[in-house]
């Protein structure tokens, strides 16, 4: 039969499970991995011993027996204990997977009496290794670097490799019009200041936000006396900044530019779910001797996306 006789959910019809499957497929439009960055996540025992442990989450698996096989939801709670062998004379890399094993496709498994799905370990892959390297249904979650002559594996060991199926993101659009001339940055020290009419924006961040891609434009900025020899960046909260551009103008007199600066910054653990100032900042460099700012005719555009991933 080439298409399913009723759709989901149809009432008084029976549904297979691969047609729930293949449902689960099309709402991540076929991707896999863990639901939400903390989710699965492989880190030593509370006293490191012989095992690993793999924390609370879930996520969805593809299967990879048939092309429409569909997509297995799988999920862990609690803190489940996954052993590991020590190595003998040299190192060794082992995988971490969440396997499913479904005997409509593979193997000899019963579901009313076998776990369909469970912790896998493969040994002696890559070193290098971030995916399964053969053909079985499953995710990878952690490659464990062992070292020679080793049974007690650390988080130092432990590489992570989970990905999030569909990672959430979230993009905003910022702009600011200083309503008069800043007080006009100068010297060649290298000490960044702010300018004094352009307050910046208060960005709120996500609870799941794991990176923060930042664009920053400063279109029509003011550039008066000699050329302008410095480098203009942004901070964001107070611990991180995006990585300064070179303001490098040869010209005297009032003059404008327009110019941008851009990072992509790790998002602390302190910073999700709160609210954090992001404000552009320039400074003269070594041999400068002309004065930058900001007023009335300058349009500051921030672009700000937040994405999650593993973590």
């Amino acid at each position: 039969m080439a298409l399913f006789p009723v759709p989901i959910l149809t009432n008084g019809a029976t549904h297979s499970a691969q047609q729930f499957r293949m449902m689960v497929r099309d709402l991540v439009s076929g991707a896999e991995g863990i639901t939400q960055g903390t989710d699965l996540k492989v880190t030593q025992l509370a006293t490191p011993g012989t095992s690993v442990q793999v924390g609370d989450g879930s996520g969805v698996v593809r299967g990879r027996v048939n092309a429409f096989q569909g997509t297995y939801s799988v999920c862990n709670i609690g803190a489940a204990t996954v052993p590991i062998a020590a190595t003998g004379g040299t190192a060794r890399s082992d995988m971490v997977i969440l396997r499913v094993e479904d005997p409509e496709y593979e193997g000899t498994l019963n579901p009313v009496v076998d776990q369909i799905n469970y912790f896998q370990v493969i040994s002696n892959v890559s070193s290098s290794a971030t995916t399964i390297p053969d053909g079985r249904t499953g995710i990878p979650l952690a490659r464990i670097d062992i070292p020679a002559s080793t049974s007690t594996i650390t988080n130092a060991m432990i590489k992570d490799i989970r990905q999030v199926a569909a990672p959430r993101r979230e993009s905003r659009l910022w702009t600011q019009s200083p309503t008069a001339l800043s007080t006009e940055i100068t010297g060649s020290a290298s000490v960044f200041s702010y300018f004094t009419t352009a307050a910046g924006w208060t960005i709120p961040i996500p609870a799941w936000a794991s990176t923060v891609r930042i664009t920053i434009t400063a279109s029509q900025i003011r550039y008066s006396t000699a050329p302008y020899y410095g480098g203009l960046r942004a901070t964001f909260g107070a611990s991180l900044t995006v990585q300064p551009v070179n303001l490098d103008d040869n010209q005297s007199g009032i003059r404008r530019g327009t110019v941008a600066a851009a990072d992509t910054l790790t998002i602390p653990d302190a910073y999700r779910g709160t609210s954090q100032l992001l404000r552009l900042q320039a400074a003269g460099y070594t041999g400068n001797t002309g004065k930058v700012g900001v007023d009335g005719s300058t349009t500051l555009i921030a672009q700000v996306e937040f994405e999650e991933a593993a973590r």
